[in-house]
């Protein structure tokens, strides 16, 4: 028989194999417990600052504070720009899991319209500091804050926080003055100070807002909060309050305001009034307007291309941008500079024939009267805006002497302190064109000055601020629109102030004064039918600035041409005579005569700043303006 296998245990082998296999195990175990030990020890002690700051994060958080903008107030208290309370809508991107499919379900739920799809996401993807909210709507409905807040489970780092919104109660007469507010754009966030602006949205973008967008925004404040896990403020820890902006007080008068736009009511132009003695400025007026209140939260793509295409372009803001021919406007400041230069005496006559012509020259430079004003001395020279005077003063002169002295007088510059994005005009001259067009200055081109056309352009700010510049006999006072930051006045003596004009006779002053008043008081003047039932001495200029030239021997027929190419309107004047209070210009596109159709507008304005209760209204004013329509004369 086979030998038989031995079947039984070897304990001793078993043993040892079993200590191996502990050892081993014991081993394994010592060292995975030695590597989470020394993980523990390295994340519990070297790195216990790191982890204990991201915990803190995750349970506290800093939140900015965005200062209230400063109020806006005209001269006498009246409310111009105030914040309103309203619901906006931010997103915090850091807080986002899926920032495409967090816009795509706010679309949803805001059912917003297709046009402003691709605007939500450009803003929810502007560059921001780290943890800032991103505005993506401002002035929420109460249906969208109701929808979002069914919702707010589903969209972590989306808010609804409730601020203050810029609002203009009179938002179209007050558009081109003030200026608007609008979102902080992309190029904006790269320059401003980020701890002044943190948590702020808006910014100044023209007008008195962005002049002074330092004094009006303040300094923003921050909050520390505790948050729990899905980010939601369980109480707050500490606090700086942020500095709410200047209260600003202008120099504008509402009601002045208001009246120099319902006389421009249907009409293209402007109409400015300064104080001549402090150049406050009290009414500046750019009709069409339109409603700055749009452009807080940001303007719908259709209707900015409507503002943008209307042919009566009401984004311009022409008071300051609108470069006009002055016209007749300017003929007392060439008398004055006839004076200066010796060219003129207050008593100096021409015979007017009815044209100028310049030696060895055939052409005619026609007066607006065909037959001529025959005899005719300085003053009686402004009363009825003779162009053969001013063609003679203006040869005499040369244009070099031209551009030095109605320089003198803030034209070709910026004449203002404080109103952003002015015009500079063009007061041309034989080293300017010679730049701008490689050609020499002509004679003929000097008479077109000599009557305030050709090259020469002006804004309706820069005639008012020369006007005012008159009636203070040549004493320079800046245009200004801020009357009060805070409770500090501002200062009447404004830096870069141009030097005074001094004249060798100070009577030659009231010379020049009593041809302006002959214009609207005498039996010649141009606008005499402006002075009828007049209650104070009042001194101005009627001017017709062309917008197209005529042939030789063309004559001007308004009936005959499109509306847009007929001449514009222009008056100036200042009053009283004797004490200066108020300085205006007017400007009215294609109207026509400027002693017809801008005169009584002046007028109006006059009479409402010395009457007060006792001026005429604005329908009392078309009325007269209507009746003497039929009767133009003059320029």
């Amino acid at each position: 028989m086979p030998k038989r296998r031995d079947t039984l245990k070897n304990p001793e082998q078993e043993l040892r194999i079993f200590r191996v296999r502990a050892l081993l195990a014991v081993l394994v175990v010592t060292i995975l417990t030695g590597l989470l030990t020394g993980r523990l020890a390295y994340l519990q002690i070297v790195q216990h600052d790191l982890y204990s700051t991201r915990s803190e994060k995750n349970r506290v958080r800093v939140e900015p504070l965005p200062p209230n903008r400063g109020l806006i107030y005209d001269r006498n208290g009246v409310l111009l720009a105030e914040n309103r309370p309203t619901y906006n809508l931010t997103l915090v991107r850091e807080r986002v899991d899926d920032l495409d499919e967090t816009l795509a379900l706010l679309v949803e739920i805001l059912d917003l319209p297709e046009n402003d799809i691709d605007a939500f996401n450009v803003r929810s993807r502007q560059r921001q500091r780290p943890f800032q909210p991103a505005l993506l709507m401002s002035d929420l409905s109460e249906s969208q804050i109701a929808r979002l807040a069914v919702n707010r489970h589903r969209l972590p780092g989306v808010e609804v926080e409730a601020q203050l919104l810029r609002y203009y109660p009179d938002a179209e007469m007050m558009a081109h003055a003030l200026g608007y507010v609008g979102r902080i754009n992309a190029q904006e966030m790269e320059t401003l100070d980020t701890g002044r602006y943190a948590g702020t949205h808006f910014i100044g973008k023209t007008g008195v807002e962005r002049f002074y967008e330092t004094e009006l925004h303040g300094q923003a404040g921050l909050r520390k909060v505790e948050t729990n896990a899905r980010g939601r403020v369980l109480r707050e820890l500490g606090r700086t309050d942020p500095i709410p902006g200047e209260t600003l007080t202008l120099t504008l008068d509402k009601s002045m305001q208001m009246l120099a736009y319902e006389l421009m009511s249907g009409r293209r132009g402007s109409i400015v009034a300064i104080v001549p003695s402090t150049g406050e400025i009290l009414a500046m007026v750019s009709t069409p307007g339109f409603d700055s209140n749009q452009f807080v939260t940001g303007i719908d793509v259709a209707s900015y291309r409507g503002l943008q295409e209307n042919i009566d372009l009401p984004l311009f803001n022409r008071a300051i941008r609108g470069h006009y021919p002055p016209g007749s406007t300017i003929k007392p400041f060439l008398a004055l500079a006839g004076l200066v230069k010796g060219v003129i005496t207050p008593d100096s006559t021409i015979n007017d024939p009815g044209f100028y012509q310049l030696p060895n020259d055939s052409r005619r430079y026609r007066n607006w009267l065909r037959w001529g004003h025959g005899r005719v001395d300085m003053e009686r020279s402004i009363a009825v805006s003779n162009n053969t005077y001013y063609y003679t003063l203006a040869h005499d002169l040369g244009i070099d002497n031209l551009h030095e002295q109605m320089s003198n007088f803030g034209f070709g510059q910026r004449v203002a302190h404080d109103v952003q994005g002015e015009s500079t005009g063009l007061m041309p001259s034989r080293d300017w064109k010679r730049a701008r067009f490689n050609q020499p200055w002509y004679p003929g081109e000097t008479l077109s000055v000599g009557i305030g056309q050709g090259y020469w352009q002006v804004t309706p700010l820069q005639l008012a601020s020369a006007t005012a510049t008159l009636a203070n006999r040549g004493h320079w006072v800046k245009p200004r629109l801020a009357l009060e930051i805070g409770e500090e006045p501002l200062a009447l003596d404004l830096p870069d102030t141009p030097p005074d004009i001094q004249l060798d006779n100070e009577n030659w002053w009231n010379r020049v004064f009593s041809g302006m008043e002959k214009v609207i008081s005498g039996n010649e003047g141009t606008a005499r039918r402006t002075g009828v039932g007049l209650e104070y001495r009042m001194g101005g200029k009627s001017g017709t600035a062309q917008v197209f030239s005529l042939g030789q021997d063309q004559r001007y027929n308004a009936d005959e041409l499109e509306e847009r190419l007929r001449d514009h309107a222009l008056f100036m004047a200042f009053a009283p005579l004797e004490d200066p209070q108020i300085a205006v210009s007017v400007i009215v596109e294609n109207a026509g005569g400027g002693s017809t159709h801008a005169a009584h507008l002046a007028r109006a304005m006059t009479d409402a700043w010395l009457l007060n209760d006792d001026a005429p209204d604005v329908e009392e004013v078309k009325e007269v303006l209507e009746e003497d329509t039929a009767n133009v004369e003059g320029n």
